[in-house]
């Protein structure tokens, strides 16, 4: 493969303008992360050491192999959400080694209004099963949850996608092979209980787990029966007399180590349909990538220098390198795995839709999992261009990204608007990662182009207002009064931050580290066996 080259003078003053703004928010990132991570109240915590508790993320190192990475997905869920009272949603999700395997983890977190669930909550625990059942990962249930949080139970109960789904998908995750395991830690309650009892697998804690349908004050409301939680759902009852859970454990660690037990005897062994190399850096330093992407969006770059610092060597097999140049197209390897790679180099032209769809044709029938790289204002608009049929272009694309038969990972790197979103394989198409980077924007379009459209249709009654002797000046005045609301929402709504609270991404990640996160997640879809079927490659 041809080894990419540079053209970044890292000497100069807009590389290091560029280095310091995204370095910043990098840093603003990690705080954040951290500060969802860790920062509680400090009686919170004490409360659980006194019930002989771990937290959340003390529970997950504890089952994870030793050095194995965890590959954490929406870490700021609900950020800046509820009044700030769901830090990363309740709930820690994420992918990590247990006995050699790959497993989805999925740990409530009781320093978070006790690990009752928010909507968020409820999306992010459906987000870790959906991944986990495309591509074929156990899944470890860490329970210490109040159930459902009551005050929001219309967002959480009733709809499709809300708390009964959980169980949906652990039938059908059983029903394919895929183990459920749980480990009850502490309260199980309601609609939660299910969690224990449709697992293939399920340990509970003397003491601090139990498992009931109703609890205490419930059961002695609608039966005034006085009943403790130990006596109602504790540890004996559910693995003597009720037959609920499978393993009694003594304390955390035990129902831990338990856990690491029981994913020992799964009998799996992953098939790498791949053919690797030998994992090399990258040519070019990744810490270069903070001074790569441009401070301010609107300023293009050519994304062959982001490629250069992610894949190996910095190779890149690029096809049709001479046509429809708004797009990047070729092949490389990440940490030794095979991808194909679809990146934006400017605006989606007919030729450029063309040229990604027949390179995504190659990909399936050559079984090579696929990046796309986003960074796209949309297709090019006008009437030359819809002459020319740009439309039915575009949908080729689309339809080779809807119907390819190898995982798809993607990344947002810049702005991610319109149309371009879609056919660049935004998350309605069940990429089965995407991620983004602090810089990254996503809307319908930009705020520019959405204040002006919107000024375009509302002037004449703006300036109807204003009457005919109107001044430039007023007019201006009036312009710039219309747009900046407008302006404002979509820098508001088009945030990463924003975007990641909602579950749009499946986390924002520091441009460094980008490499070896896309890693991990390429390597758990080669957990899950690549569809057979195939389509011939035809010319367009």
């Amino acid at each position: 493969m041809t080894r990419l080259s540079s053209q970044i003078n890292v000497n100069s003053a807009e590389f290091k303008a560029n280095y310091d703004y995204n370095k910043q928010l990098a840093d603003r990132l990690h705080e954040r992360q951290q500060h969802a991570a860790s920062e509680r109240p400090q009686r919170t915590i004490d409360r659980q050491r006194q019930r002989d508790k771990l937290l959340v993320r003390e529970r997950i190192g504890m089952i994870l192999d030793d050095e194995s990475p965890f590959l954490e997905l929406s870490p700021l869920a609900a950020w800046e959400m509820y009044d700030g009272e769901a830090p990363s949603a309740g709930i820690v999700t994420g992918i990590g080694r247990i006995q050699g395997l790959e497993c989805m983890i999925i740990a409530n977190d009781p320093t978070v209004k006790g690990g009752t669930y928010f909507p968020e909550t409820v999306k992010k625990h459906v987000r870790a099963q959906t991944i986990a059942e495309e591509n074929h990962l156990p899944c470890i249930y860490l329970v210490d949850s109040g159930g459902a949080f009551l005050h929001l139970q219309a967002d959480v109960f009733p709809d499709r996608e809300h708390f009964g789904r959980i169980f949906y998908n652990m039938a059908r995750m059983s029903g394919k092979g895929i183990t459920q395991i749980a480990a009850v830690l502490g309260s199980c309650t309601a609609g939660g209980a299910y969690i224990p009892a449709m697992a293939d697998e399920t340990i509970i804690v003397k003491g601090n787990g139990t498992i009931f349908l109703a609890g205490p004050p419930l059961v002695e409301a609608a039966t005034g029966a006085v009943v403790s939680a130990e006596e109602l759902g504790g540890a004996d009852v559910h693995t003597r007399l009720s037959g609920v859970a499978d393993h009694f454990a003594v304390d955390e660690p035990a129902a831990l180590e338990h856990v690491r037990e029981i994913a020992g005897h799964l009998n799996r062994r992953k098939h790498n349909p791949l053919v690797m190399q030998q994992p090399e850096d990258p040519a070019y330093d990744p810490d270069e990538l903070y001074g790569v992407i441009p401070a301010d969006a609107r300023h293009s770059y050519d994304v062959r220098e982001i490629i250069a610092r992610l894949v190996d060597g910095s190779r890149f097999s690029e096809f049709k390198a001479r046509y429809g140049t708004t797009i990047v197209c070729g092949f490389a390897h990440l940490m030794g795995m095979p991808v194909g790679i679809v990146a934006n180099n400017g605006l989606l032209f007919s030729e450029s839709s063309v040229k990604a769809t027949h390179f995504i044709q190659l990909c399936g029938q050559r079984g090579t999992p696929l990046l796309f790289m986003q960074n796209i204002a949309g297709f090019m608009v006008g009437k030359d261009y819809e002459n020319g049929g740009i439309a039915k272009d575009g949908a080729k694309m689309v339809m080779a990204v809807s119907n390819v038969n190898v995982p798809r990972i993607t990344l947002l790197h810049g702005v991610s608007h319109g149309a371009g979103n879609y056919g660049m394989s935004g998350r309605a198409y069940d990429p089965r990662f995407l991620f983004s980077w602090p810089n990254s924007r996503i809307s319908v379009m930009s705020g520019e182009a959405a204040a002006g459209t919107l000024w375009t249709v509302g002037q004449k009654r703006v300036l109807a207002k204003l009457g005919d002797d109107a001044t430039p000046g007023q007019i201006a005045s009036a312009e710039a009064q219309f747009k900046q609301p407008v302006l404002d929402k979509y820098a508001h709504e088009s945030d990463p931050y924003y975007a990641t609270a909602r579950l749009w991404d499946d986390g924002i990640l520091d441009p460094v580290q980008t490499r070896v996160a896309l890693a991990l997640a390429f390597a758990t879809t080669l957990n899950a066996p690549f569809p057979t079927d195939r389509f011939g490659t035809f010319r367009m």
